[in-house]
């Protein structure tokens, strides 16, 4: 079984911010699969069928890792099975990356879930919201996509969508990774 975990804020004051971009990745993704988030379980929104479970924390971003260990102690999801979506100011707005391991990069979401797995290595979805400088970083991600912001998420969607679904078939990360990460990078030179 996999775990596909999107990251994000409880609540209508984050409806549609930076942060909850791993959220609108799981509330699109239920809906292309027509499911919907509809138990609750660990401080977890999720949806579950006998292949994947979707699952949306609801214990602020800050501590994601109490919901996610949860999850993966009482269901027996392998670590190989975890799967994390979540913004990232150091990719650029239209950018995506899969990734196998690394650090919490200044997340504290990411960081959370590592000091509560115990590792750096799981599965990984990184999606690029920019960084304006103008703005203090918790401004920047707790602020609300602009239109211009949204016009380019549109383009995205639909590809990111499309390796979601790939992944959740085939489980395969290395062959998700090698034919959709050029795609998610195209605008990096």
């Amino acid at each position: 079984m996999k775990l596909l975990v999107g990251l994000g804020n409880p609540g209508q004051n984050y409806l549609e911010t930076r942060h909850n971009f791993g959220f609108l990745i799981i509330d699109l993704l239920a809906n292309k699969l027509e499911v919907e988030l509809n138990k609750q379980k660990f401080n977890g929104l999720y949806y579950q069928n006998k292949d994947y479970i979707l699952l949306k924390p609801q214990t602020y971003m800050n501590n994601s890792g109490d919901c996610i260990s949860s999850f993966m102690n009482y269901f027996q999801i392998p670590i190989d099975n975890l799967i994390v979506i979540y913004d990232d100011i150091a990719l650029p707005l239209g950018n995506f990356l899969y990734r196998q391991k690394g650090s919490g990069g200044g997340h504290n979401g990411i960081k959370n879930i590592i000091e509560k797995l115990g590792t750096k290595k799981f599965n990984r979805l990184r999606l690029g919201i920019g960084y304006d400088k103008k703005f203090l970083i918790k401004d920047w991600v707790l602020g609300k996509f602009f239109y211009q912001e949204k016009e380019e998420i549109k383009k995205i969607i639909p590809i990111l969508l499309d390796s979601l679904l790939e992944l959740i078939k085939e489980n395969n990360f290395e062959k998700i990774m090698n034919n959709f990460n050029n795609y998610g990078m195209r605008k990096i030179s």
